[in-house]
């Protein structure tokens, strides 16, 4: 079992001056469900090397089990200061495709030529592709073999807006993914703010928030082992 995933390079917070880059949950908790579960990870990011950490993400209050365990894990240290580039991946050489978030990707990889068109290869051989929270930005601009957008006829959730007002936010972002993923066509559903919230559509999934981290990665596990 290989997984590929996929972080953002962006580290800037629009002109705020603010730090952002990945939410530490989002990339600690799917990464132990996964290697606890037997898989060979590849961590790759637009420019390569040290992704960006969002400092918020790593307050006390921020912090869970995975994020713990994480900073204790000299060898997922490692393997995260040194991720690959997207120029040679390939899906034929990866089982599923999953993007966490934080606000990154609302910059880098929702523009990504190569990420979207890894995105499609994954789609095209009927492989998992899934995101959490601000990753599924990284969807936005991918399509479907028969041409249209990705998620145009499917159900998916991301980040709402609702919980992008209740941080503060909604108005440095450059894109509201929930607001681009209605335009696409696609049923967009959540719960409440913060609860832990999946949608499973043939094998693309997403997750809302940073609470969903985990259920996510449990999702594509689930799919991988039918």
């Amino acid at each position: 079992m290989r997984i590929l995933m996929i972080v953002t390079s962006h580290d800037k917070m629009g002109d705020t001056g603010h730090k952002t880059g990945i939410w530490l949950e989002e990339f600690a908790a799917p990464y132990y469900r996964f290697l606890d579960a037997g898989a060979e990870i590849t961590l790759a990011s637009p420019k390569g090397g040290q992704p960006p950490l969002d400092p918020n993400s790593q307050v006390p209050d921020a912090l869970t089990d995975a994020t713990k365990r994480f900073e204790n894990d000299a060898d997922a240290q490692a393997a995260f200061a040194n991720t690959g580039t997207l120029d040679d991946l390939k899906a034929d050489d990866f089982d599923a495709l999953f993007y966490p978030g934080g606000h990154g990707p609302l910059w880098d990889l929702a523009n990504d030529t190569k990420s979207i068109a890894l995105i499609e290869a994954f789609t095209a051989q009927d492989k998992p592709v899934a995101a959490v929270c601000h990753g599924p930005a990284a969807l936005v601009g991918a399509k479907s073999t028969d041409g249209k957008p990705l998620v145009a006829g499917k159900k998916v959730t991301s980040f709402t807006n609702d919980e992008e007002k209740a941080v503060g936010l909604e108005n440095f972002v450059p894109i509201s993914i929930e607001d681009e993923f209605k335009k696409q066509g696609a049923t967009f559903e959540r719960a409440e703010n913060w609860a832990s919230f999946t949608v499973v559509d043939g094998k693309l999934v997403t997750g809302q928030n940073p609470a969903s981290s985990e259920e996510t990665a449990d999702a594509v596990l689930k799919l991988l082992s039918a």
